[in-house]
């Protein structure tokens, strides 16, 4: 008689330190595709709001404690532009040309201030030759969307630099180097204000970030599918 027709099957036994940590490394990979898909959902539903928001008809600027909310949202703002506060923000490209953002700050009636991004205008031939562009005079109304300006941004110096040349917007900084508080937000003005206006507008809808997180999302998922394909495989190979 075979023996071997006899003998009692093996026991599927995998072994211990081995399909532990593939256990863990699973449930890493699919804990942090978990989290990617979260804040891709998240971000898909902040681009879904923000594209509403800005869809609204304009109205008055308003008072509010939660700016957030009025991220994007067309506004008109009237007040008085500040000439001598006005400040270029350094090194804005657009079609391949260096210029500046020219920021300028709009005196309401109620009292308040509000940073207006009137455009961008293309850099002289030289580093010393910075644009003439003054702001309207008088009473105006000012055309626009809100915006929050960046919390973090890169920058050599944290120092204040005089002048009217600066690296980044910088509300609280603003502020202290030109002694007027400002609205935690900036106006990104969308429409011309008489015939003598050269800036370019044309602001760009936010990078969210969405195919980024759904991209580190799929890998993830795919390094857990990996792990648990590894761990069969090679089981399997040393059962036989």
């Amino acid at each position: 008689m075979d023996a071997s027709a006899t003998a009692p099957p093996r026991r599927f036994r995998p072994a211990f330190v081995p399909t532990l940590a593939a256990i863990a490394g699973i449930a890493m990979f699919v804990a942090a595709g978990n989290w990617q898909r979260d804040r891709m959902d998240q971000k898909v539903a902040l681009r879904a709001q923000l594209a509403a928001a800005a869809a609204r008809p304009p109205v008055a600027f308003p008072r509010t404690e939660d700016w957030a909310a009025w991220r994007y949202r067309a506004v008109v703002a009237t007040g008085a532009f500040d000439a001598a506060r006005q400040i270029l923000l350094d090194n804005k490209v657009r079609g391949g040309r260096a210029g500046f953002e020219v920021v300028t700050p709009l005196a309401l009636a109620d009292g308040r201030v509000v940073l207006v991004n009137r455009g961008w205008i293309a850099g002289g031939a030289t580093r010393a030759d910075l644009p003439s562009v003054p702001p309207p005079a008088g009473t105006v109304g000012v055309r626009g969307r809100i915006n929050v300006p960046p919390a973090e941004y890169l920058e050599l110096s944290r120092d204040a630099v005089p002048g009217p040349v600066w690296q980044n917007l910088d509300l609280a900084r603003y502020a202290q180097a030109t002694g007027i508080a400002v609205a935690p937000v900036i106006l990104e003005q969308t429409e011309a204000i008489g015939g003598n206006d050269v800036l370019a507008r044309d602001w760009p809808a936010p990078d969210l970030g969405v195919d980024k997180h759904r991209i580190y999302m799929l890998q993830w998922y795919a390094f857990a599918g990996t792990a648990a394909g590894l761990w069969l495989y090679y089981t399997l190979r040393r059962r036989r």
